[in-house]
């Protein structure tokens, strides 16, 4: 092999090596069209609680940990306890006014008689810290951000039956349904009917896109309606709005 066709094979393999080089540090983090991160802000009883699950979740491509100054920000509030105390309910009505977010509660111990007070403190999933794996934590996350509820199962079957008494000893009697909507439903479903999009619904009423999606999607499930337009029409043809 002569010096020329020496200079330009060692040419052509250094132009080579550049290329995976740049190859290698231009790759995207995220695959094009990957779905968006989950905002969440978790809030801990100890700091041993708090690190267990942001170090579960930190390895979560779903996921987004915010710091404490972004937590107002957050899709989804997560807080740990040992158990539901007076205390840790107190901290959930906070949270509920400090946040647009959905909240999730991973507790140790979950005696049945707190039900009402989670329902209360605005709670939409409950999960055990026995079975909070990395796995089970991130499914509560997503299906709250979906606009989903979570609960272990016997959880959910008391509070179907308080659903069940509540039906029949408050509202059977006074001629009331569980489809009478709020206030906040009412006048969203109005703004629906009129034409309005999310976006300008979130406007008029002040509210996050996040929120009104959640109400609506409320509307929709708890009267088991298909749609936006089924549910208007539901509501019109019941003089709800």
């Amino acid at each position: 092999m002569t010096t020329t066709e020496t200079s330009r094979e060692e040419a052509v393999t250094a132009r080579r090596t550049v290329v995976a080089q740049r190859s290698r540090t231009a790759r995207p983090s995220a695959r094009p069209g990957a779905a968006a991160q989950v905002r969440v802000a978790v809030y801990a009883e100890d700091l041993i609680l708090q690190t267990g699950v942001v170090q579960q979740l930190r390895q979560r491509p779903e996921v987004e940990l915010l710091s404490e100054a972004e937590a107002a920000g957050a899709d989804v509030s997560l807080l740990v306890v040992d158990a539901l105390t007076e205390a840790v309910a107190e901290n959930l009505r906070r949270l509920r006014l400090a946040t647009s977010g959905r909240i999730g509660l991973v507790v140790g111990q979950f005696e049945a008689g707190g039900l009402q007070t989670i329902v209360e403190c605005g709670v939409a999933a409950v999960l055990r810290r026995s079975e909070a794996d990395q796995d089970r934590l991130v499914h509560l996350i997503t299906a709250l951000a979906n606009g989903e509820g979570v609960m272990p199962g016997d959880l959910l079957g008391e509070l179907l039956d308080r659903i069940g008494l509540l039906q029949r000893t408050m509202l059977d009697g006074r001629g009331l349904t569980l489809s009478t909507l709020t206030a906040r439903e009412a006048e969203m479903l109005r703004l629906v009917a009129e034409g309005f999009d999310t976006s300008e619904i979130a406007t008029k009423t002040s509210y996050s896109e996040r929120t009104v999606k959640n109400v609506l999607h409320e509307i929709i499930t708890r009267l088991g309606l298909r749609n936006r337009a089924h549910a208007v029409g539901y509501a019109m043809r019941r003089g709800l709005i």
